[in-house]
């Protein structure tokens, strides 16, 4: 296996792990204030990667790789901090569904970063994705989408914002310096945040405590640690296309434990989705070699 088949099969992996969580999460944050808990899990893995890579990473600390960091940082704090409010008031499969919107966005947004006017599949693309949002999330007239929707809509925005930005400096600094500083930075986020915009809630229970362990080691520090290793041997867009795998495990998940599902509705919805992401990704009228991937 070579190096970029060995780094698509690492963040495939991420998102089985990341998937099997939404329902996890969902059940924590009755017990737990959701930006308390996004301080909780970052700062744990902040703790495990200093021990891990710590020493390593002070020797390769320059203030270009120190900015890097901590822009990968603002941008994944903002996801998780959207995603996580985003739960209190929508469904594990509509957050995971809608988060993928990430993956649609990625090749945009990275086309306004290369100044490259996007391809016909990219607009047919995005058409499809707004469309399937539009059925999964608008239950009564046009135009109520709720509020855990739009906030989910935003964390998709900040993840694309995350991608291509290790996308574009992944192979420049050391991973195990891009995963202290940016998991550092959006634990330190969440920790300024949570006072100010929430009323902090903690009740120990064994789903939260089991919640913060799962998220904080396998979520946050193995998972994005992966993530700035095999962005390295791999694009933005092929990065954004494999994740797409997330909501699918995210449905299963809910699906198994919980019964919780999507509606004939919900499940057309999804599946422009999912259509609008490979029209995107696959480009198939545009032979064209794009920058972003």
């Amino acid at each position: 296996m070579n190096r970029r088949s060995a780094a698509e099969a690492a963040l495939a992996a991420n998102t089985v792990v990341w998937g099997a969580t939404f329902v996890l999460i969902k059940t924590a944050l009755r017990n737990v204030s959701p930006i308390l808990f996004v301080a909780l899990r970052f700062s744990l893995a902040a703790v495990v990667l200093l021990l891990l890579f710590g020493a390593k990473a002070r020797r390769q600390l320059t203030w270009k790789s120190a900015g890097t960091g901590v822009l990968a940082g603002i941008f994944l704090s903002a996801a998780y901090l959207f995603q996580t409010l985003g739960l209190k008031s929508t469904t594990a499969p509509k957050s995971a569904f809608i988060t993928g919107l990430a993956s649609v966005m990625v090749p945009l947004l990275g086309s306004l970063v290369y100044r490259i006017r996007p391809q016909v599949s990219e607009w047919i693309g995005v058409l499809l994705a707004t469309a399937g949002l539009g059925l999964m999330t608008l239950e009564g007239p046009v135009g109520s989408m709720s509020r855990g929707d739009l906030l989910t809509f935003f964390c998709a925005l900040a993840f694309a914002g995350h991608i291509l930005t290790l996308g574009r400096y992944s192979p420049q600094v050391d991973f195990e310096l891009l995963s202290i500083m940016q998991v550092t930075t959006a634990a330190a986020c969440a920790g300024l945040l949570f006072r100010r915009v929430e009323t902090p809630h903690l009740v120990w229970r064994p789903a939260v405590v089991y919640a913060i362990l799962v998220t904080g080691l396998l979520c946050t520090a193995l998972a994005f640690s992966v993530q700035a290793w095999a962005q390295r041997y791999t694009t933005s867009t092929r990065t954004a296309l494999l994740y797409m795998l997330e909501p699918v495990f995210a449905w299963a998940t809910s699906y198994i434990a919980v019964g919780e599902g999507l509606s004939g509705r919900g499940a057309t919805g999804a599946a422009l989705i999912l259509g609008g992401v490979l029209m995107v990704e696959l480009k198939p009228w545009d032979t064209r070699r794009h920058p972003s991937g």
